[in-house]
């Protein structure tokens, strides 16, 4: 399922290319911390689904696999160095010795990590935007503007209809 869901995530972030399409898809699972487990899980559904409206050719849908694939393989290694620091830190009393530098090594490993994954999305994204014709470019633009209208029709909703606050 997590294998699926990445896999989805990653096909759906090609139409975030440029400016034609923008969304966020998690790489590589940072701020996935005792609070932050599932945050992002479900970014992107909206986009794999404008991915499948596009009718991608075979040929299109394996290139696009092996551009993930690729893309998965060269960062696993950096996304398990630190999935096992934050381990280490998490494993960690707040009064062992040490504590409060490990906390600062690990935010700056995550800040390098935030940093690298936005280049290597940017960078997968262009690859798999290179991969669909201009039509298909035209009708993701597309795609992304009835999105964004959506989401203001949706804004605006909730400015005009707020929950009541329980108390």
């Amino acid at each position: 399922m997590r294998k699926n869901t990445l896999l989805g995530l990653a096909l759906a972030s090609a139409l975030a290319i440029g400016s034609s399409v923008a969304l966020a898809a998690p790489a590589g699972g940072a701020g996935h911390g005792d609070f932050g487990h599932g945050r992002h899980h479900h970014r992107g559904h909206g986009q794999m689904m404008m991915l499948g409206k596009l009718n991608l050719s075979d040929a299109q849908k394996a290139s696009v696999k092996q551009i993930i694939r690729s893309s998965r393989e060269q960062n696993k290694s950096s996304r398990d160095a630190l999935r096992q620091q934050r381990s280490a830190f998490e494993s960690m009393t707040p009064n062992q010795v040490g504590y409060q530098a490990a906390a600062s090594r690990l935010a700056q490993a995550e800040g390098q990590a935030t940093q690298q994954r936005v280049q290597q999305m940017a960078n997968l994204r262009a690859q798999i935007y290179a991969v669909l014709t201009p039509a298909q470019q035209a009708q993701a633009a597309t795609f992304k503007a009835q999105a964004q209208a959506r989401r203001a029709q949706w804004k605006q909703f909730r400015a005009e209809h707020p929950q009541p606050s329980a108390k």
